[in-house]
């Protein structure tokens, strides 16, 4: 089966307006002391809590991935090969490029605290650099579970998401009445699993065709949403705001999952024009490099922040209205623009390092030779609690070095990089969609 570029497009423009949010909403200001604060935008001036409709486009990431990785163990599934061998690879993608990033930065939190900087600043500067990691851990354990996932789908098609949106709901229910925190966790799997899920059901027909089905998810997903945030107790912001509760992602509450199923209806309405326009090639030669690079994009966006910072603001040179005021909008525009600049520099200065982790994929492929199945699972196990304690705390809580969460990553990644069984993968003849934030550079998509 030949890719579907509409799928392709939706990855890269949900990394594309991540980055964008992101640095939209990052606000800096300079105080009397030279020092750096960063006020909490969708906090401070509450209406822009209203932009976050816009800029909560994983829901379409999560649909796009399931759509893709439903073709990808198809194939496997048929030619024969195991469930470990597949999860492997999948998992090495996020893991491989996720692990050096944090290796990178924990260095340079350790040389900080070495030398004495100041506590606060490095403990920010930290959960700045690990504020996007909250998408790691949940897309890792999804990844994991894809076989037995695919297998429900196969059975029971459209009835799993059903499913796991009302198991969801009980569970959000159980979260804002009876107040056991915990049980939310479970919506982290559940609310993205199912756009996860209704990516296998749009790739096998399942929402598409002469279907009414997309037209009724974004209306009946975009009413449930308007009555949770209207008549219900959930905000509109579907961004974490600190201090506001109950909230809409931590965990994803009942008022995500109707956003989640309004989002998706657009996405499959909007798919025969936006197919349409990416069979232009001007138009396709503008995506694909973005999805190439989106792993990179993703993990490093924070990065340009850090720079502008210290090249404009600490040395006083960034005109500094009042925080929220018409001129401080106005400059937003630049703000933006300087960043991008900025993320290309990165960019440009990471593809040896890009080249290098597309060697170490290749080197460690599942056909490489026998392991213990008991490798994979626990190492995943491992750098999913690694990962999920950056993604809340940062990579320097409270100031300091944390040296259990980066020895689990390191031990976790280093158990799923043994090598897997040869019968892990078909014949290099049969092509493979195994893409997951986006190509490794230099590999053809």
């Amino acid at each position: 089966m030949s890719r579907d570029r509409y799928v392709d497009f939706l990855r890269a423009w949900a990394i594309v307006l991540v980055v964008l949010g992101h640095w939209l909403i990052t606000a800096l200001v300079r105080g009397p002391g030279g020092e750096i604060t960063a006020p909490e935008l969708l906090a401070t001036i509450h209406w822009t809590q209203w932009l976050t409709l816009g800029f909560q486009i994983m829901p379409l990431f999560f649909l796009a991935g399931g759509h893709a990785a439903g073709g990808s163990w198809s194939r496997v599934r048929a030619s024969g090969g195991t469930a470990g061998g597949w999860v492997r690879r999948r998992a090495l993608r996020l893991l491989l490029p996720a692990a050096v990033y944090s290796a990178l930065v924990l260095l340079a939190v350790g040389i900080c605290s070495a030398v004495g900087v100041d506590p606060d600043t490095l403990a920010l500067v930290g959960w700045a650099m690990g504020m996007q990691f909250w998408f790691l851990p949940v897309y890792l354990l999804l990844s994991a579970l894809t076989p037995a996932l695919h297998a429900a789908h196969r059975r029971w098609g459209a009835l799993v998401p059903l499913a796991m949106g009302a198991v969801a709901l009980a569970a959000d229910t159980l979260v804002e009445t009876a107040r056991t925190p915990y049980v939310g966790l479970l919506n982290y799997v559940l609310v993205w699993g199912v756009a996860y899920q209704l990516g296998f059901c749009w790739r096998d027909g399942l929402l598409t065709g002469r279907r009414p089905v997309p037209a009724v998810m974004a209306a009946a997903g975009g009413l449930a949403f308007a009555a949770l945030i209207t008549v219900g107790p959930f905000p509109v912001s579907l961004i974490l705001v600190t201090g506001q509760s109950p909230g809409n992602t931590d965990p994803p509450s009942a008022a995500m999952l109707a956003w989640v199923v309004a989002e998706i209806g657009l996405c499959l309405l909007a798919g025969p024009a936006m197919r349409r326009l990416l069979d232009r090639a001007r138009v396709w030669r503008l995506v694909r490099p973005v999805g190439g690079a989106s792993m990179t994009l993703y993990l490093w966006h924070m990065l340009p922040v850090l720079v502008v910072a210290a090249v404009f603001y600490l040395t006083g040179l960034a005109p500094e209205p009042a925080f929220g005021s018409a001129a401080w909008w106005e400059l937003r525009a630049p703000w933006l623009l300087v960043l991008g600049v900025a993320m290309a520099g990165v960019l440009l200065a990471l593809r040896p390092l890009e080249h290098w982790l597309t060697l170490l994929y290749e080197r460690t492929r599942p056909d490489a030779g026998p392991r213990r199945s008991w490798a994979l699972w626990f190492g995943l196990a491992v750098s999913v609690a690694a990962l999920s304690r950056f993604a809340v705390h940062g990579f320097a809580y409270d100031g300091r070095f944390p040296p259990l969460p980066a020895l689990g990553l390191a031990l976790g990644t280093t158990l799923v990089t043994v090598p897997g069984p040869k019968a892990a993968y078909p014949s290099p003849d049969k092509p493979v969609d195994d893409t997951t934030l986006g190509a490794p550079a230099g590999r053809p998509t």
